[in-house]
């Protein structure tokens, strides 16, 4: 009782309501090293044995404000998943393949109106087959094109060592299928910012590929990728508490993903809005949301590039 009294008078709360607590939750004890809790930031320990004592009383309050805490973080919009292209400055599409492409001399994501544009030289001349950032002549074989990866995947790029992870995943270009050298490499590139990565290593748990099903690391990896911003990982997260029957979080998630142009998740709130499990408003809402982002990504010369089907070359 002595314990709880100094507690009550020696804490304050932040402006994000977190407990600032001056002394151990279990002692009493001040002192410069008494460090939080790192699960619910609410109580601090002056050591681990303080924090192993003061468990069965803190259990239930620490499990309900981490959760609350995680719940904050997931529940974010996040940062556009590849940012703008380094040419236009427009956001880029959440599509790969009609949207953007990865140049394996630079490293750049560049949208598809920028490849599709003409590349000048520094004396004005239109020049053929290089690259819209660098420059640099675009290599003529599959072969060099792996070759330049290898090269970016030394200098510690996560979306080529996420390209290299998923050519072992699939046994295809020239490399054999590995999942073990596969998953290796994609958990390097979601450490290092690969959101796809960790969505890749999500599906793979989930669907048993190379691995286990493991629906509680699938839903983990899921949740990882979500909060770097990839609206698949976001969308899957939505369909499991759908079917989990947490409509409510389904509902965020899908609303997120919508607004970071994932047109299956407003499909799926437009189901909700027509069998009356959400206002019209709130369909309204993410209809908005959506077409927002369709006009941060439009451009003439995307227009055109999707118009006109470039010939395929090696990035």
């Amino acid at each position: 009782m002595e314990v709880n009294y100094m507690l009550q008078n020696m804490s304050t709360v932040d402006n994000k309501g977190n407990v600032d607590i001056s002394v151990c939750a279990n002692c009493g004890k001040e002192g410069d090293n008494i460090k939080a809790c790192t699960a619910c930031k609410l109580v601090k320990y002056c050591n681990r044995e303080c924090q192993i004592a003061h468990r069965p009383q803190h259990k239930k309050e620490c499990r309900k404000r981490a959760a609350e805490l995680h719940d904050e973080e997931l529940f974010k919009q996040p940062p556009p998943q590849y940012g703008d292209c380094p040419i236009c400055f427009l956001r880029l599409p959440f599509v790969m393949v009609s949207g953007w492409r990865y140049f394996g001399c630079c490293g750049k994501v560049i949208c598809s109106g920028c490849c599709y544009a003409p590349v000048y030289d520094d004396q004005g001349n239109e020049v053929d087959e290089k690259c819209p950032f660098c420059r640099t002549p675009l290599p003529t074989s599959q072969e060099e094109a792996i070759e330049r990866e290898k090269k970016r995947v030394d200098a510690e790029d996560p979306i080529a060592i996420f390209n290299l992870g998923m050519y072992y995943k699939d046994g295809r270009n020239g490399f054999p299928q590995d999942m073990n050298k596969a998953l290796e490499l994609l958990h390097r590139a979601g450490e290092l910012g690969s959101a796809e990565a960790y969505t890749n290593i999500g599906y793979s748990y989930h669907n048993g590929v190379g691995v286990e099903v493991d629906t509680k690391k699938a839903r983990h990896y899921y949740e990882l990728a979500a909060m770097k911003g990839d609206a698949a990982a976001r969308f899957n997260l939505g369909n499991d508490e759908w079917r989990a029957g947490n409509k409510e979080r389904a509902f965020k998630h899908w609303m997120i993903a919508a607004r970071d142009g994932y047109s299956n998740s407003l499909n799926n709130i437009k189901d909700l809005y027509t069998n009356g499990h959400i206002t019209k408003e709130d369909y309204a809402e993410a209809l908005q949301s959506y077409q927002t982002y369709l006009g941060e990504i439009k451009s003439v010369q995307r227009d055109k590039a999707t118009a006109f089907s470039d010939t395929f070359r090696y990035y």
